[in-house]
């Protein structure tokens, strides 16, 4: 396995992706609501992206290996879509829980952040999952540190998040980034304390838990990207990219709009 360690040169270049990656996000806040349609959102974002950020949207034609381009510049997936929904011309409707991912690159480094949004008055259960997926990343978050291993952060989400009644998506996960999107580790949302790989300093990352309200359990639609769970449930995700410091952690995709921190966390970079 080949991680790469950036070096101060390369964290101030993901600390400044990361920053208008979270920015986009607060950009699109105030437009999420009832009769807006998840390209209308996928349109100002790309607008905002290139011309205001003169950077790229990285999701844009993304190929891996065997998927199809991606056709937009941002994904959106709702209710019980659990990751890389496309966006469309079907309006947001009053209820609609949406996950907004946004990838920029921006002097060749990426950023990689998604926030959950309640559209309207959303319902209670709606409503804990969302704000408990986002405690359930930050249990996450708090665990990285020199020396750690990848299957603390895992182990620490999954504990949380079960312990709530939900599940964890087992087939995505979080990821190495840099100047590639997708890099070495594979950082998993659910494992074993003192397991995978150790932390070290320079090692950039996303902690992104997808959790669902039923059960783990998804499939692929047909049109080759979107993901959904097979039990029709809830799902949620919230996603920070993360750098490891000398001392312990420091959140690089935030921004002056990004959502305070729950109560058990003290700081954003330590």
């Amino acid at each position: 396995m080949t991680i790469s360690i950036k070096d101060e040169q390369g964290i101030a270049g993901m600390r400044l992706a990361g920053r208008l990656a979270s920015e986009v996000l607060d950009f699109l806040t105030p437009h999420v609501q009832a009769g807006i349609t998840t390209n209308a959102l996928d349109k100002l974002a790309h607008d905002y992206i290139t011309q205001v950020q003169q950077a790229i949207p990285a999701p844009l034609n993304y190929a891996p290996n065997g998927y199809n381009p991606y056709p937009k510049s941002i994904c959106t997936s709702i209710n019980h879509q659990v990751c890389h929904g496309i966006p469309n011309d079907k309006a947001l409707k009053k209820g609609d829980i949406v996950n907004i991912d946004i990838t920029v690159i921006k002097n060749g480094w990426h950023g990689d952040t998604s926030r959950m949004f309640v559209v309207g008055d959303g319902s209670i259960a709606a409503k804990r999952l969302c704000a408990m997926t986002y405690e359930a990343m930050w249990h996450g978050i708090v665990k990285v540190k020199p020396g750690a291993r990848l299957g603390d952060i895992g182990h620490a989400i999954q504990l949380f998040a079960e312990g709530l009644g939900f599940s964890i998506v087992r087939e995505f996960c979080g990821h190495g980034i840099g100047q590639v999107f997708h890099e070495e580790p594979q950082v998993l949302h659910y494992g074993k304390p003192g397991t995978l790989e150790e932390l070290r300093p320079g090692m950039t990352f996303t902690i992104e838990p997808m959790v669902n309200a039923g059960k783990k359990d998804i499939r692929e639609t047909g049109d080759g990207w979107t993901i959904v769970t097979r039990d029709h449930s809830l799902s949620a995700q919230w996603e920070h990219t993360v750098l490891v410091t000398p001392t312990g952690y420091e959140v690089l995709t935030l921004s002056a709009g990004s959502p305070p921190l729950p109560s058990f966390v003290t700081t954003t970079s330590c």
